[in-house]
Order: structure tokens, then C-alpha cells, then sequence
């Protein structure tokens, strides 16, 4: 009982580093590039043309990449015109300094909002510099930094906050009534704590160092397992595929990543640069692996985490999407379908619940085997402590 005490009072510094690594991370990995003005003529009366496309019919492409991508706002129901959304704060950092506004104001392709330092217009979820015609200013916008509260930032304070309601109360309770069965809320909670403790991080990282590294086993495994099934309700505040972002699944890899490497002992390190017993012309091929493996294992689980969850909610909205593909054609083919497609949807529902648990708990085990790795004693060691015990 103990432990989880000690477990519970360390937990507060590993949330935070987990909370604020995924602020720090900006809401787009990727840089802008520069567009042709002329093709970029050529798309805009393309893309006209699939928005007239979009308003006659139903777009299952559109609507399935709208929820699995992140945005300004959070839409709520509807479609294109008739679309209703909840603006979000937009904060940009530019190079002529500090821009706040709501998402409301580029709600749509040709929006332009004035601010105090530039002009803004928000396309295919980037928000670029521009003049009052429209035209994009390339340099400031390559140097300006989005720290907008997008639908994953707004997620990740919710279920934080959900975290944080959770488990205080639980930590007191494991205070005040030390030694003593649990109760209420806090017995709810235990067997996953100790599902965590004593089938992943003891098994993992053996039992005399397991417990250094528990608050951050137990601070991912619940913040993956609550916003997978968070992801899993339709409506406002919840249904953001924020395990599903490609973003949140580096940030976690990564931290996985520098713990392990810090925690690394001299017997881990002596295996990957200069395995014992092996030749030196062998040593030239197998290190440069050994390091690549070292930082391949987290970028693993970055990648498997974020396939499956994203696959998933892929799948459920495709066979949802079937419903209206066929009611375009014919209300008898739309009456027809939604039958097995219902049908296969509320299986994929009951199976996303399963692969909700499984991936938090996959990605845990992992992490707990690499940092295992990472501590784990050779043989000489730990006959010098078992010796020194003596």
C-alpha cells in the first residue's frame, strides 16, 4: 500500500512533463511549402468545382478525414453551409509579434480576417498570411508559429482535467485510509493500478527498480486509455481522434525514448556501442544497427499506435458512410444497407472498445520492456550485489 502512496506523489511531476511536451510540440509537424500562383489558380477553380460537387451529394471522403484530422473548430452537425461548428482560439506567434482571435473569423476558404499585425485566411487547416486580396505572403508565414487551441489541444485539457478529477481524490483516499480496503472511486481504480504494477512494470523492470518509473507508466497508460475511449463518443466534448494523431503518438514515443535513454547503465550501453565476445570487423556492422535500434523501438510505437487507432475509426465511419452512399441512389438501397451497415458498425464499436484497452496497454508494456532493458544489470553485477547483500 505503501507504494502506490509513493506511486501517487510522484505522479504530479510526470503528468506535467507529459502535459507540457504535448503543448510544446506545435499543433502542425510539418512546414509550409510555397505554391505556384498559377497552379495554385488551377486548383482554386478546381477545388470550386468539387465544392459544387460536395453540395450535391454526400462527400464519405470529406466527412471521414474531417473527424480524423485536427481543426480550428469543432463541428458539431451539419454540412457546408448548414454545418455548425464551435470556434476555437486561434494564437499565432508572428514575427511582428502576438495574434488572438476566434476561429470564427476564417470559418470558411474565403474568410480574411484584418489583425493588428497581418491579415489571415485559413486553408485546408492552415492558417497563412495574406493580403486583403487573399494573396499569401510566403516569408511571414514560414516564420509565423500556431499555438492555436485546435480540437486536439481543447481534447488533451479535457481529459487532463478528467485525470486529474480522478485521481486526486483517489491519492487522498489511499492517504487517509492507509492499510485499509478501498473504497468508492479508489476501488475501482486499484486493480488497474496494480494490473500496471505488478504485470508490466515488476515483470518488466524487475522489482527492485520498477517503482522510479511507475508514475510515468501509470500516467500513459491512463491518459491513452481515457482518450481512446473518449474518441469513442460522437459528440462535444468527446469524439477528437487525438490517439490518432500522428503528433501526440511522437510526443509519447519520444518521451518513452529519452527516459530510456537517460535511465541506460553502463551494461546497456556497452551492448550497444561494443557487444561483448563479438569482433571487432563485426562490431562495424552491428553497432551503427544497435544504435539505429534504439531510437527505431519508440518510432514503433508511435506508428502502432497511431495506425490502429486511426484504422479503426476509418472503418466504423466508412460503413456508417455506406447508409448515405446508397440513400443517394435510392431510399430503399439506403433502408437496405443501413441495416448491415449498423450492424457492422456497432461491432466495430464493441471492437474499438477492446482495442482501446489493448493499445494503452501495448504501448505501456513496451515502454516498460525498453526501459527495462535500459536498467537491466549483467551478470557480474548482479552477483557483486548479491555479495555485497551478503
Amino acid at each position: 500500500m505503501k507504494s502506490i502512496i509513493n506511486i501517487f506523489s510522484a505522479k504530479n511531476l510526470s503528468f506535467a512533463l507529459l502535459i507540457g511536451l504535448l503543448f510544446i510540440l506545435p499543433n502542425k509537424t510539418f512546414a509550409y511549402e510555397p505554391v505556384d500562383e498559377e497552379k495554385e489558380t488551377e486548383v482554386s477553380s478546381t477545388n470550386s468545382d468539387s465544392l459544387k460537387d460536395k453540395e450535391e451529394g454526400f462527400n464519405a471522403g470529406h466527412m471521414i478525414m474531417e473527424h480524423i484530422g485536427d481543426s480550428h473548430q469543432w463541428h458539431l452537425w451539419g454540412d457546408h453551409g448548414n454545418a455548425k461548428h464551435i470556434p476555437l482560439p486561434v494564437i499565432l506567434w508572428t514575427d511582428k509579434g502576438l495574434e488572438v482571435f476566434m476561429s470564427s473569423n476564417i470559418e470558411h476558404h474565403e474568410d480574411i480576417y484584418s489583425g493588428t499585425h497581418y491579415s489571415y485566411k485559413l486553408h485546408d487547416e492552415h492558417i497563412e498570411i495574406c493580403d486583403q486580396f487573399g494573396n499569401v505572403n510566403e516569408e511571414a508565414t514560414g516564420k509565423m508559429l500556431d499555438f492555436s487551441i485546435t480540437k486536439n489541444v481543447f481534447t488533451i485539457l479535457v481529459s487532463s482535467l478528467i485525470l486529474l478529477l480522478i485521481f486526486i481524490p483517489v491519492a487522498k483516499k489511499y492517504k487517509k485510509r492507509e492499510g485499509m480496503a478501498p473504497k468508492g472511486l479508489q476501488s475501482f481504480m486499484e486493480p488497474l493500478i496494480i494490473f500496471i504494477r505488478d504485470d508490466v512494470a515488476k515483470t518488466s523492470i524487475g522489482e527492485k527498480k520498477y517503482a522510479k518509473y511507475m508514475p510515468y507508466l501509470l500516467t500513459v497508460f491512463f491518459f491513452i486509455f481515457l482518450n481512446n475511449l473518449m474518441g469513442l463518443v460522437p459528440f462535444f466534448p468527446f469524439g477528437s481522434n487525438l490517439t490518432g494523431s500522428i503528433s501526440v503518438c511522437l510526443v509519447l514515443s519520444g518521451i518513452t525514448l529519452v527516459i530510456t535513454i537517460i535511465s541506460g547503465n553502463g551494461h546497456y550501453w556497452r551492448h550497444i556501442f561494443a557487444m561483448p565476445g563479438v569482433p571487432i570487423p563485426v562490431l562495424i556492422i552491428l553497432t551503427p544497427i544497435e544504435i539505429v535500434g534504439v531510437v527505431l523501438r519508440p518510432f514503433v510505437l508511435m506508428i502502432r499506435l497511431f495506425a490502429n487507432i486511426t484504422a479503426g475509426h476509418i472503418i466504423a465511419l466508412a460503413f456508417f458512410s455506406l447508409i448515405f452512399i446508397f440513400g443517394q441512389k435510392s431510399t430503399g438501397a439506403g433502408f437496405g444497407v443501413s441495416v448491415v451497415s449498423i450492424a457492422f458498425t456497432v461491432f466495430m464499436g464493441f471492437l474499438e472498445l477492446l482495442v482501446a484497452f489493448l493499445q494503452a496497454y501495448v504501448f505501456t508494456l513496451l515502454s516498460a520492456i525498453y526501459i527495462g532493458t535500459a536498467v537491466e544489470e549483467g551478470h557480474h553485477e548482479h552477483h557483486a550485489d548479491e555479495a555485497h547483500a551478503h
